[in-house]
């Protein structure tokens, strides 16, 4: 089996990562230097030989997508597969604005518990990990030896990094997602490999917010 390869992109920054706000299945633009990073992210990538090109159908990965789709003249296939976790009441909330309202799920959504999912159409740990090991497992059988683009959110990028590096969905996060940052991996016939991680060296600013 030849290695299928992925170059995965968290989208740009938004308004309500800037504010430190919970975005899940909600959307805010891309603000400016969201704006400025995806057309650097085009920049980057606009030369890159890809053979298949995917997205999340959220508003936010699409506008991060766009500028490749201007350089290549090839549109992302947008899927809900790729989407963020669905994050229930927290949707639309800051930090402090959701400890103060939801303590005890709070705590839990901190503590990494697996199978815990968010009143209000949540989903848990465990079910964004499977959609997600689940669609990029897919991928890489349906472009064997290809190389694949897949602009998407920080929440699929963590549970992809644990599905390549097997690390337990319990464990604090030890490694970041930024905004507009290029993740490379590959399926061998084996298994996964991680490639880098991290990416922004495209970026014109020496840092760009994480996930959080």
């Amino acid at each position: 089996m030849q290695a299928t390869r992925f170059v995965v992109v968290r989208h740009g920054e938004t308004a309500w990562n800037a504010q430190g706000r919970i975005q899940g299945h909600l959307d805010s633009p891309l603000n400016e230097e969201g704006m400025a990073q995806a057309l650097l992210v085009g920049e980057r990538l606009g030369a890159e030989p890809f053979e298949a090109f995917y997205c999340s159908d959220l508003g936010r990965a699409l506008q991060t997508a766009q500028p490749v789709a201007d350089r290549t003249g090839r549109q992302p296939m947008a899927t809900a597969q790729l989407r963020e976790r669905a994050l229930g009441v927290f949707q639309g909330l800051t930090g402090a604005e959701c400890e103060r309202a939801y303590p005890d799920e709070y705590r839990r959504f901190h503590a990494r518990d697996p199978g815990h999912a968010m009143p209000g159409g949540g989903e848990s740990i465990r079910g964004l990990y499977e959609r997600v090991s689940g669609v990029f497992e897919e991928l890489a059988r349906k472009h064997v030896g290809a190389r694949v683009l897949v602009v998407t959110h920080g929440g699929v990028l963590d549970a992809l990094y644990r599905h390549v590096t097997r690390m337990p969905l319990e464990q604090p996060r030890n490694f970041p997602i930024y905004n507009a940052s290029l993740n490379w991996v590959r399926r061998e016939e084996d298994g996964w490999v991680l490639e880098h991680w991290g990416d922004i060296s495209h970026l014109t600013r020496d840092a760009a917010l994480d996930d959080f």
